[in-house]
């Protein structure tokens, strides 16, 4: 905020008290002019009427409306701009008990809202809807079978896990990075083979920052592993799991490619 007060004004917004409107106009049409002033699409404002529950009231004057129907499109304002931080203050003064909830549903989505986890949907390991982290706990994840599906689910930040078993069009990230979506993808670059495996090495053509991890290698368990292994006997495209694969340093793919061309 210091380094730049108006950038850091126009990620942020919230409601003091009570929300301010023109009476006169409708709750959409209020929306509506705060729409153009932050050129925001119709799409996002009716989105956001959605959201709040207004729909049915978006058309009323918003001097007919009631404190709580107030209070609903008042927070449908501070949410439209997508801001990245929300100051709301006593937002649930007028609402009845299931406004109450209705609201803290409401902000437990935008919370939600914000990261979302995909994981091929091929990668059945941990379950469809799970990935799992180094230390074995789960995270939860949307099973996709093609990049283009991005394009379904708003989000501030994705994190794609595994992506070179995902097909479609990877022109579609770039897109969607070039409109301010934030992007982390974990993959592996190359197969057993050392050979492209998947849109990974169209990825890296486009990507802004690479960090090319390490792991044990399961043969010699130096800190160096950087190939994959595939151990088993496969027919056509590689298959997923773990019980096949080693995780290998240089020295040791080596070795073992020499051991597995002589059986």
């Amino acid at each position: 905020m210091k380094k730049d007060f108006e950038k850091a004004m126009d990620c942020s917004s919230g409601i003091v008290e009570n929300p301010d409107m023109y009476g006169y106009m409708s709750g959409l049409d209020n929306l509506k002019l705060y729409a153009r002033l932050r050129n925001v699409s119709l799409d996002r404002v009716n989105e956001i009427i959605d959201l709040v529950g207004m729909s049915k009231a978006a058309k009323m004057k918003v001097s007919k409306y009631s404190l709580g129907m107030k209070q609903r499109m008042g927070l449908a304002l501070t949410l439209l701009h997508s801001p990245k931080l929300l100051i709301l203050d006593e937002p649930t003064n007028g609402l009845d008990p299931a406004g109450i909830k209705h609201l803290r549903d409401i902000l437990k989505q935008i919370a939600e809202k914000d990261i979302k986890v995909f994981s091929p949907s091929i990668d059945t390991r941990f379950g469809v809807s799970n990935i799992k982290s180094r230390n074995r706990n789960k995270i939860e994840a949307i099973g996709i079978n093609s990049i283009n599906e991005l394009e379904n689910y708003e989000a501030d930040t994705y994190f794609i896990d595994e992506f070179q078993f995902l097909d479609g069009d990877i022109n579609i990230i770039e897109k969607m990075a070039n409109k301010g979506k934030k992007f982390f993808i974990a993959g592996l670059n190359l197969t057993a083979e050392k050979k492209p495996f998947g849109k990974m090495g169209d990825l890296l053509c486009i990507a802004d920052n690479i960090n090319m991890l390490t792991s044990i290698c399961d043969n010699c368990k130096n800190d160096n592993a950087i190939y994959t292994f595939y151990k088993g006997k496969k027919d056509g495209d590689i298959l997923i799991g773990d019980s096949e694969y080693l995780a290998v340093c240089r020295n040791c793919y080596d070795k073992l490619m020499k051991e597995y061309s002589n059986q």
